[in-house]
């Protein structure tokens, strides 16, 4: 696997898949060729179907500007989902040609190179970290900065930084979104509402709540948040963090980072063994995998055994199988927003059964892994990010206006 360094990747929303990765992969080649003047990119299959609400071809263009670019679309299922092709010209000869695939959570790899980026971790299973855990008497903490070292902890710190500033930024930010929708942000009502006479439990799902809505309406935006492990699905994991650390005297800056490395695992085994992008999986493996991490984040906070930290990110992974990215106008708004608060408090619930019921468990978060990657496979193209299946094909403007007996 590699570093999680490259599973957190601090940058501009909406989609680390379609748009961090595109302009990741045009400035690259800009780099290389810094001289040419016209560019002719091609988008295949989610590209071309969702890449106006995710802002590709803006993030394609400024990352390209001055120069001029022209934008076409197709469709060629026997190509990965996120596929672009990029030609670049300088006095209308040609230049470069190269094709590249952005797989998730920003990263991309070019078909005719090797992928440079360093596989770091001897283990790719749960269940061989844990063995080596147990026999060499370390939590997956010590773990991750054994295999990291220690400047992984100074990462993370710049990481939390950023969380931070997603979340108290979003909550103290009033408005509407880009886009035809319309939508109104929700996170400042959420937060600054709370009322006194409420049960201690409802105001505390509002909270938590409030600050997934926070960050996922600031990469909703356009504004910067961290990749957790993807764009749509960043909400999740600074939502439980930050509303531990406020709420707990006990959670320190440095319990969130022990959490945040440990969830940096999770969603390194996830994305090393199945996939983060919602255009292979579906939604299970962007929303579900961020529940993942945020239920063994959770974990982690309150000191857990590692059986205890695998049985909350397997509920949490469990219960997510077979999620749908049905994104209405391929913008990562509706159902992406709210999905993030839920996934938020549901990581929560699940830290909590494992608490008590991690003995009596039957699924291994490998098992798990693997059940929703084949589950991903099997799922039919329109549901994968594509806008033609689910809410984004049943959503009507008027369904507000429709009252409820």
């Amino acid at each position: 696997m590699l570093s999680i360094k490259s599973l957190y990747q601090v940058g501009y929303g909406p989609s680390s898949s379609h748009t961090m990765g595109p302009a990741k992969a045009c400035q690259m080649i800009k780099d290389q060729y810094t001289y040419l003047d016209n560019y002719e990119i091609t988008l295949y299959n989610s590209f071309a179907l969702t890449g106006k609400g995710h802002m590709t071809e803006e993030a394609i263009i400024d990352t390209l500007s001055p120069a001029m670019v022209t934008f076409s679309a197709l469709i060629d299922v026997r190509k990965h989902p996120n596929t672009m092709l990029i030609k670049g010209y300088f006095e209308e000869k040609l230049i470069v040609e190269k094709e590249v695939m952005s797989v998730g959570g920003g990263r991309i790899v070019f078909m005719d190179q090797e992928d440079v980026d360093p596989m770091i971790y001897p283990h790719h299973t749960f269940k061989n970290i844990k063995k080596y855990c147990i026999a060499n008497n370390m939590s997956l903490y010590d773990y991750v900065v054994m295999v990291e070292g220690d400047q992984i902890i100074e990462f993370l710190e710049g990481i939390w930084d950023a969380m931070t500033l997603a979340v108290e930024k979003g909550i103290h930010t009033r408005g509407i979104l880009p886009g035809p929708l319309k939508m109104k942000r929700k996170a400042y009502d959420l937060y600054h509402n709370l009322r006194e006479d409420e049960y201690p439990e409802i105001s505390e799902n509002r909270l938590v709540s409030s600050y997934a809505f926070a960050v996922s309406e600031e990469n909703a935006s356009g504004g910067i948040i961290v990749t957790a492990p993807t764009c749509g699905a960043a909400g999740v994991l600074p939502a439980v963090l930050y509303y531990m650390n406020q709420k707990h005297k006990v959670v320190t800056k440095q319990r969130v980072i022990k959490g945040l490395a440990v969830a940096g695992l999770i969603g390194n085994l996830i994305k090393f063994n199945a996939s983060i992008s919602g255009a292979v999986a579906g939604c299970q493996a962007e929303i579900g995998s961020a529940c993942s991490m945020a239920a063994a984040a959770h974990a982690t906070l309150f000191n857990l055994s590692i059986d205890q930290v695998e049985y909350a990110a397997e509920i949490a992974m469990e219960h997510h199988l077979g999620l749908t990215c049905d994104p209405v106008n391929g913008y990562v708004q509706i159902p992406c927003i709210e999905r993030n608060a839920v996934a938020a408090l549901r990581a929560i619930d699940a830290c909590g059964l494992s608490y008590f019921l991690s003995d009596s468990r039957k699924i291994s978060f490998d098992t798990v892994i693997e059940t929703m990657y084949q589950t991903g496979l099997d799922m039919h193209t329109s549901y994968k990010e594509t806008s033609q299946g689910g809410l984004a094909k049943h959503f009507k403007e008027d369904d507000n206006d429709v009252n409820c007996w």
